[in-house]
């Protein structure tokens, strides 16, 4: 995969992140937008095939990513503000695998068992899993020999957020994502996609 994607942005722009052994290995991957942003993504998942719904079938294979904006120094991979996307794109690789299970856009799961926030910076506490937003047509999907590989974003959500999605569900969450200007790139900044006055209103 490594391969494929410097033909479609250069050599420059994608190389190898050192991991520790058992671990799923990782790409960064820096594009050169309007506004740049350099991505996170695991080189391997797509060696596991998941076990889709006939309704999905054709997206047996995937990586995941996280879309990080160019302000965010991840090369301190000891920093707590940052380290985050590293352990929890690992988790969550590991994850799928180990259950036998599969990820699909629109899929949703707390922060772990106890839903904390990110980080001191980053609030959100849940994950949804997306086809590409703002990436669409960069990270369209790439044939790896027989295997069309799917790329799957990592987005955090706020309870409110997650409330709202499984309350009205993924079409609605996107339509209010999209007029709220929010796609995958993460943003220490953003406040609740989903206002709360969607909630009924008790008497």
């Amino acid at each position: 995969m490594k391969e494929q994607l410097i033909e479609r942005f250069g050599e420059q722009s994608v190389k190898e992140l050192p991991v520790a052994e058992g671990e799923i290995p990782l790409l960064i991957v820096d594009l050169a937008l309007k506004s740049p942003v350099t991505l996170i993504v695991t080189n391997g998942l797509r060696d596991y095939k998941m076990p889709v719904p006939k309704k999905w079938e054709g997206r047996e294979f995937n990586e995941l990513y996280f879309c990080l904006p160019s302000y965010w120094e991840w090369e301190d991979t000891e920093n707590p503000q940052m380290n985050w996307v590293f352990y929890w794109i690992q988790r969550l690789a590991k994850y799928v695998v180990e259950k036998e299970t599969w990820f699909g856009h629109g899929h949703t799961m707390p922060c772990g068992e106890d839903a904390k926030p990110l980080s001191a910076t980053m609030k959100q506490n849940y994950f949804m899993l997306s086809d590409p937003m703002l990436l669409e047509k960069e990270l369209a999907p790439i044939m790896i020999g027989e295997k069309e590989v799917n790329f799957l974003s990592i987005i955090p959500l706020f309870r409110g957020d997650f409330d709202y999605k499984q309350s009205k569900g993924m079409f609605k969450f996107t339509d209010k994502m999209i007029g709220a200007g929010v796609t995958e790139k993460l943003d220490d900044f953003r406040g609740l996609i989903a206002k709360r006055k969607w909630r009924l209103k008790r008497k």
